[in-house]
């Protein structure tokens, strides 16, 4: 695990030049990412994760569109996104400040099986995008804090401890342990698209040969798609690009390699897509 000093990465003079962003991983907690970051500038573009996103404001503001909505997480509330949910984010105002987490589908479903005392049929749901539970922010604080530190005054013991204790609090509190993790994709075509666009994401393809798979007109297939995903078919088609480079570079391939393999049309692409939608480099990403 990666060393990080809080007052180091985020002391005043960084913070007054713009955004400032550190990346970890934990990958005992079945590869749990973890970011910290003050965003002054940084837009993210909509796109989605294989995981949770659980997000801490500890200042400022962060407006971002989740399930067909604009919300506003201020300092002091918790921003929740489900996997494969389409979301973006941005500072409002001045900036924001955060502390997120990226559990994953398995280690969720873990903790709320242990929270509820039964086997559930899928991982839990959370229906409030935001919630405002300073006891939990503050847990969430503590926890961030401890997981970004690999010495001593830290054992894996009290990193796991508040871990497991957060994310039992977070789920006994506010997921519904029996919807529905993931939205079911209705049209069979479109689900013939999206087969064929993770089959083929290193290659080009073009909205006539979409839309003839879908059986539909390329306006009405645009219009479906977007209903169907939440995205365009091109953002999409990023997105999973974006997905499929995420899991090359955590086994450690160069960024190089990863760009070619995943149809960007070279590095500084997939570096400009990455950062848009992660907050951090590829590099860094890789690094971590």
């Amino acid at each position: 695990m990666t060393m990080m000093t809080p007052q180091v990465s985020l002391d005043a003079e960084s913070i007054s030049e713009g955004d400032v962003t550190h990346f970890w991983r934990v990958p005992r907690h079945h590869g749990l990412d973890c970011l910290r970051a003050t965003f002054r500038r940084h837009s993210y573009a909509r796109h989605t994760h294989e995981t949770y996103a659980v997000a801490g404001i500890l200042d400022g503001c962060e407006t971002f569109f989740h399930r067909g909505e604009q919300h506003y997480a201020g300092a002091g509330s918790i921003a929740i996104v489900c996997p494969e949910e389409v979301h973006d984010g941005e500072p409002h105002g001045g900036g924001f400040e955060y502390r997120t987490l990226y559990p994953s589908v398995a280690l969720m479903r873990e903790i709320a099986e242990d929270v509820a005392g039964r086997p559930l049929s899928s991982a839990p749901w959370f229906p409030h995008s935001v919630v405002s539970d300073p006891e939990l922010l503050s847990a969430l604080t503590r926890l961030h804090t401890s997981l970004c530190h690999d010495d001593i005054r830290t054992s894996e013991l009290e990193q796991d401890t508040r871990l497991v204790d957060f994310l039992a609090r977070l789920i006994a509190r506010w997921a519904d342990l029996d919807a529905p993790l993931q939205r079911q994709f209705g049209a069979k075509g479109i689900a013939r698209v999206r087969d064929y666009i993770e089959a083929h994401l290193g290659e080009e393809t073009d909205l006539a040969k979409l839309a003839g798979l879908a059986d539909l007109s390329r306006s009405h297939f645009i219009r479906a798609f977007r209903k169907e995903t939440g995205l365009a078919p091109h953002a999409y088609l990023l997105d999973r690009r974006f997905r499929a480079a995420s899991r090359l570079l955590e086994r450690g391939e160069a960024p190089i390699e990863v760009a070619a393999a995943c149809g960007f049309f070279d590095q500084s692409h997939l570096n400009r897509i990455f950062k848009a939608r992660m907050g951090v480099t590829p590099g860094v990403f890789r690094a971590a």
